[in-house]
């Protein structure tokens, strides 16, 4: 073997060693826990969360499983951290959708079609986040995984009733509203109906306030 690709070789050695040392301390406080996450929602675009390797994340941004346990003690961990973060991108789509439609059922039939287009856009991730349980195990209106999305539903319903409207007409009809467009989202991301944006369209809230 030539010296000169002996030496390009070292140098390929060397250089990644630099990389990952360096790249360590590129981070500090929060900065890797985000590069992380980031990381790991880049992965759950390419496929399901049971292949998510903390590992394999630790590698792609550089640096040792060591420094990503500081963060995350286990998977779990990083995988709440995933939906929350689907979470607070769900409800941010959904506010702008309301604020867009100015608000009233219209701006609610909206949010609808954002969660859709949510699940189809990020289907790995949402199915975690729909099957996730945190270790208080309540109910998933109340999950701290999805909590931001799911308050935001119902804060919408509560907005489309009169004054005085009692809490349990109102969480039911937020289930009503959520179960319709979850049934559309599930359907169409196991291939049930098609993912056809004139179906997603058609979504009309049922008649809460009535």
């Amino acid at each position: 073997m030539r010296l000169d690709n002996v030496y390009a070789d070292n140098m390929i050695v060397n250089d990644n060693s630099v990389n990952i040392e360096s790249s360590s301390r590129r981070y500090h406080h929060g900065d890797l826990r985000e590069a992380l996450v980031a990381e790991g929602m880049k992965l759950l675009a390419e496929r399901s969360a049971d292949q998510l390797s903390l590992r394999e994340i630790a590698r792609r941004v550089g640096v040792s499983a060591t420094a990503v346990y500081r963060h995350f003690p286990d998977k779990q961990a990083l995988l709440l951290a995933l939906c929350k973060q689907g979470s607070d991108m769900l409800e941010a789509d959904s506010k702008a959708a309301m604020t867009a439609a100015g608000g009233g059922r219209r701006g609610f039939d909206e949010t609808g079609k954002v969660y859709v287009r949510f699940a189809l856009a990020n289907p790995s991730l949402f199915r975690l986040m729909m099957t996730m349980q945190s270790a208080e195990d309540i109910t998933m209106f109340e999950q701290p995984v999805v909590y931001g999305a799911l308050s935001e539903l119902r804060n919408n319903v509560a907005a489309l009733f009169p004054e005085g409207a009692s809490a349990q007409r109102q969480a039911i009809a937020a289930i009503h509203a959520w179960s319709l467009v979850h049934g559309m989202a599930m359907l169409m991301l196991d291939g049930q109906i098609p993912a056809d944006e004139a179906i997603i369209d058609s979504i009309s809230s049922p008649a809460v306030a009535d």
